[in-house]
């Protein structure tokens, strides 16, 4: 075994021809740091596993050439990523395997950096910046990227939390790759009592983060879950129509209660996404239904449809229901889900594999934010998928939404861990932005999360459920809503002068 002094830390390197067990005991640290990261995620929520987990990962890398990093970095991602993205295997087993081979690349891609950011001082922020880069890097690549399982969505409500106020989900990223990289730090050097102590400092600093308050003012909203009669890749189920029937039922009970007193009398309603399976601007019975039923309940109602655009295309909207004028003002969903609601490089893929013919029309973004006025309030519309992209909720709240709610389907995939991590970002948005969030679902899990991230009502899955819930309206910003992206590009730029001064030294060192 070769070693190397750098500063305080003693630097173990694997040289060709190191004991298979060392390598053994590399691979067992990666795996299980793995397994430990997927734990900090809903459903389980043991949100402490995640910075261990980083810790483990960490220990695996520590003191590894690039290559061998890398291979690393790509086990510990395929343990996580496979039990953590098992909600795609409705879709298809091969998809979620491709899924997950092709976002571990990018744990991969991290991982050979951060071998040669361990020979700088302090790095433990330097892997904790490049690791936030590695996320970003996911977001956008490839097909308009893939956000989902970032490390901050294991954090719903934790003692890192609170971070999301100050720098948005990047920042709770970075406190919780650091925290573990701090533990293992302490693991691998002497006075272990400094770094020990700075990573149990970071998740209590966060009671330190500046948080608007209260602002006195609340807004009754109904929510409405019709539940659907398929499940799979046919949720919707053959009979058409029954799901807008289901919900518009839904609709006529909940403003039963309200006359009743059994339930608050609503300000305004929210169906959820795909309320509706026929388009209400193109049959005359739909939209007689959806119209009897808002006049029924006598508030604005935010429905979710799926409407036509021209003869070849297709969005997915958030259509205001006025009780007296009809439909009205909406939002057409910006961030489409790849073969799900359009294919990309379809002329390749269509031609490749059948299933891809799945998606049918294709869908259109929308360009513009979903600020949309409903009663007394001015909604923020986020549709499903979008849950998981900064950009689409901070802009929305910069709009003007206040509330934020969430429209999503959540079908195909009930009963999995996707919609209790969906939830998990709620949370997470609700603090970055300070606002509340109501999530409307057709299967569940429909809910209310407070702007301090707690889940104060919830669904269960698979059932038809309503409630209108007392939220408050907050128009205050955060930190992190004034100042966007600029916290995570400041750590991306961090993250690459590391990988710089990295690559410098080695080669100074190789002359």
């Amino acid at each position: 075994m070769v070693q190397e002094k750098q500063g305080a830390v003693t630097l173990p390197t694997a040289p060709v021809g190191a004991p298979r067990g060392l390598l053994w005991a590399r691979a067992a640290a990666a795996a299980l740091g793995g397994l430990l990261v997927f734990l900090a995620f809903p459903p389980l929520s043991w949100w402490l596993c995640a910075p261990l987990g980083i810790t483990l990962i960490v220990l695996s890398l520590y003191g590894t050439r690039p290559r061998r990093a890398a291979w690393l970095g790509y086990l510990a991602a395929l343990v996580f990523l496979l039990p953590a993205l098992a909600w795609v295997r409705p879709i298809g087993v091969d998809a979620w395997i491709g899924l997950v081979a092709v976002e571990s690349l990018f744990y991969a891609a991290m991982a050979a950096p951060a071998a040669l950011v361990f020979r700088l001082p302090a790095w433990p922020l330097w892997f904790g910046a490049l690791w936030v880069a590695m996320e970003w890097a996911r977001g956008l690549f490839p097909v308009g990227g893939f956000p989902w399982a970032r490390v901050a969505f294991s954090q719903g409500e934790s003692l890192f939390t609170g971070y999301a106020a100050l720098g948005g989900v990047p920042l709770v990223s970075f406190a919780v790759t650091v925290s573990g990289a701090l533990l293992a730090y302490a693991v691998l050097q002497p006075r272990r009592v400094v770094p020990m102590a700075l990573a149990l400092a970071i998740p209590l600093l966060t009671f330190a983060v500046p948080r608007p308050g209260d602002e006195g003012r609340t807004v009754n909203i109904g929510i409405v879950q019709g539940n659907v009669p398929g499940e799979g890749m046919n949720p919707l189920g053959d009979e058409p129509a029954i799901v807008l029937r289901n919900h518009a039922n839904g609709t006529h009970a909940l403003a039963k209660a309200a006359r009743e007193g059994t339930l608050l009398k609503p300000d305004v309603v929210v169906l959820p996404e795909n309320s509706t399976d026929i388009d209400p601007y193109r049959d005359a019975t739909a939209r007689k239904i959806i119209d009897d039923s808002v006049k029924d309940v006598g508030v604005p109602t935010l429905v979710g449809a799926v409407v036509a655009i021209g003869d070849a295309n297709r969005a997915t909207r958030s259509l205001v229901w006025d009780p007296v004028k009809g439909p009205g003002a909406y939002y057409d969903k910006q961030q489409l889900v790849p073969f799900g609601e359009y294919t990309p490089f379809k002329e390749i893929f269509l031609a490749l594999f059948e299933r891809a013919n799945l998606v049918g029309r294709q869908s259109v973004p929308g360009d513009k934010p979903g600020a949309l006025r409903m009663g007394p309030v001015t909604v923020g519309a986020v549709n499903c998928y979008e849950v998981a992209y900064d950009w689409v909720v901070r802009q929305t709240v910069r709009a003007g939404g206040t509330p934020l709610v969430v429209q999503t389907n959540n079908a195909t995939y009930a009963l999995s861990n996707l919609p209790p991590q969906q939830l998990a970002m709620s949370q997470l948005r609700a603090v970055e932005h300070n606002r509340a969030i109501v999530t409307a679902a057709t299967t569940g899990i429909s809910a209310y999360v407070t702007p301090e991230g707690k889940v104060a009502w919830q669904t269960k899955e698979r059932v038809a459920a309503m409630n209108v819930v007392q939220v408050p309206v907050r128009t205050q910003t955060t930190i992190a809503t004034r100042m966007g992206a600029a916290p995570e590009w400041a750590l991306i730029l961090i993250g690459a002068a590391a990988i710089g001064v990295a690559v410098w030294r080695r080669r100074g060192e190789g002359r």
